[in-house]
């Protein structure tokens, strides 16, 4: 078993936002809307990694500095997370595939400054994505699996295929198998996507369980919700498992991992 390596953000297997962490006047000042940290984040962190996108200089570390930064901004709103199983991601010394759950566009910005850092990353991400005149480059940046949504079985073809050859030079590959945000997880819409996908590579998959409705789906731009500063943030991963035989028990050990999670955080 490798010994985890030392975190440039995260040092220990767990975190939490200290409960003395101070909000920012402007945030105090908006009484509470979600605008000062939305304006923060797209001002301060987007343009910028849009601009280092364009000039292909957009680095594995500036991207996990500008997660970290956005996960600090939260906090100065308001936001408390709390994070377990961080020593798991980098028990293995091989890419993985990180399987979890999908709330909102938190997990998306959050998860790189926690998994960057110890393992090269992407995403299974939507086609649409790539082309935005805006976070297009930052996305291609990212050199992700892109699918397209209409036609299942051609993104299962892309995703087994495409993902495995990431695989094979050493990235990690960060899985949504419900496809799009649920506020309220349903193994119903949770597919065996990345326990296929692990198979197919022959690399262990590590399962991830998120809260994150903190941060809410907005009507007309679904990525920019309200925020619910009542509701705490919390992400948990677990040990690194391999997939035997055809898999099911391995995809009900992840339906499991999130669901006990969940039950967890909802008596807190």
């Amino acid at each position: 078993m490798r010994v985890p390596v030392e975190h440039k953000y995260f040092p220990h297997d767990s975190y939490d936002t200290p409960e003395d962490t101070p909000r920012h006047l402007l945030d105090r000042l908006l009484l509470g809307s979600r605008w000062y940290l939305y304006a923060s984040f797209v001002i301060g962190s987007v343009f910028t990694s849009r601009s280092l996108a364009a000039r292909d200089v957009y680095t594995d570390e500036a991207w996990a500095e500008t997660s970290h930064r956005i996960f600090k901004l939260i906090e100065s709103c308001g936001g408390r997370f709390h994070l377990r199983g961080l020593d798991n991601l980098s028990k293995v010394r091989e890419p993985a595939v990180i399987i979890s759950n999908h709330m909102s566009t938190l997990e998306t910005l959050i998860f790189p400054c926690i998994i960057a850092p110890v393992r090269q990353v992407t995403f299974v991400v939507k086609e649409s994505l790539m082309r935005g005149p805006v976070f297009g480059p930052i996305m291609r940046s990212r050199e992700p699996i892109t699918v397209g949504r209409k036609n299942p079985r051609d993104d299962l073809r892309t995703v087994l295929t495409r993902g495995s050859e990431v695989l094979a030079k050493g990235k990690s590959i960060i899985v949504f198998p419900e496809s799009t945000r649920h506020l309220h997880f349903n193994p119903d819409n949770f597919n065996s996507l990345g326990i296929k996908l692990a198979k197919k590579a022959g690399v262990p998959f590590i399962p991830a369980a998120i809260k994150t409705d903190f941060w809410g789906n907005g009507t007309l731009l679904r990525g920019f919700g309200p925020l619910d500063r009542s509701l705490p943030i919390h992400m948990a991963f677990g040990e690194p498992l391999r997939v035997r035989e055809r898999g099911r028990e391995e995809h009900r050990a992840v339906v499991d991992f999130i669901q006990s999670h969940q039950r967890r955080w909802l008596q807190i």
